[in-house]
């Protein structure tokens, strides 16, 4: 009886998130639709207050470890395992992102990602590698934060694939410096997402993927599953940013970020986060 009660009560929490959802999603879009035609910074901002509510409404909470770039042009490379992926990141910081061609197509999410100015690249056709480089080249060189999955899947949140380096040379991009008149390197941020509690309860090698969509996972049947399951706390570990010059070519850069986000991700989970961090214990998103 206790058991169908709590089921239940985690299938009426989950009810409500998203009919809330549903309620204040669509007018907001709207909203958005018209900043980006009207007031462009305010539409790179707005999506940031978005997800910091939306985390809210998931009860997540949201541990930064390390010190973000300074706003403005940025690549940051980041692990992935789950949809909660884009909630958490945006909700840290404004920020666009670099993603799949299929996602553009996909109902209602892809008008959102649409919406924040994601850019859409299409993984199968080598040959377009450089032109989505220039795209994202050309949003780095007007001052924006871009977010590169570079394992180019996601995976069950234990572990970190391969970086590819295939679009890690748009990271060649300048942009306009404080000082008028200079140039100065795009930053390449490596940053580890870790999903480490349930309720507050630690969460193990097993329990895990229940946060991360994989593989050929549906992605309805997966989000109600995780909605019911209730609050869970992330960590969002910001290494040292670097430059592409400084470590010499893309390959070189991939497998930096690629060796910084798995030692970040293998301390974070065996609870080792002071290894990795500055002792700052920031809960993001803050009170506004």
């Amino acid at each position: 009886m206790n058991m169908k009660r709590s089921s239940d009560m985690n299938g009426l929490r989950a009810g409500w998130i998203l009919l809330v959802f549903f309620t204040i999603t669509p007018p907001l879009m709207v909203f958005q639709w018209v900043l980006l035609r009207v007031a462009p910074r305010q539409a790179v901002r707005f999506p940031h207050f978005y997800h910091r509510n939306l985390c809210r409404l998931l009860q997540g909470r949201i541990h930064i470890r390390g010190e973000p770039a300074a706003e403005g042009a940025c690549l940051i490379t980041a692990n992935h395992c789950s949809w909660l992926d884009i909630v958490v990141l945006s909700a840290v910081r404004p920020l666009s992102f670099v993603a799949k061609r299929e996602v553009g197509t996909w109902p209602f999410f892809g008008s959102l990602a649409r919406l924040q100015r994601t850019i859409f690249v299409d993984r199968d056709r080598r040959s377009s590698t450089a032109t989505f480089k220039t795209v994202m080249q050309s949003r780095l060189r007007a001052g924006d934060t871009l977010v590169l999955f570079p394992e180019g899947t996601s995976t069950d949140g234990n572990r970190v694939l391969e970086f590819k380096s295939a679009l890690m040379g748009a990271a060649e991009a300048t942009y306009q410096g404080s000082a008028k008149g200079t140039e100065t390197a795009v930053p390449v941020q490596p940053v580890t997402v870790a999903y480490t509690k349930m309720h507050g309860l630690p969460l193990g090698r097993h329990e895990r993927p229940v946060l991360s969509w994989y593989g050929d996972m549906e992605l309805a049947p997966h989000l109600w599953a995780a909605l019911k399951r209730g609050p869970f706390d992330a960590v969002v570990q910001f290494h040292q940013p670097v430059s592409l010059s400084s470590l010499g070519n893309r390959k070189a850069l991939a497998a930096h970020c690629e060796h910084e986000v798995r030692s970040g991700l293998v301390a974070l989970l065996a609870g080792r986060e002071n290894a990795v961090s500055d002792d700052l214990d920031r809960e993001s998103p803050p009170a506004d």
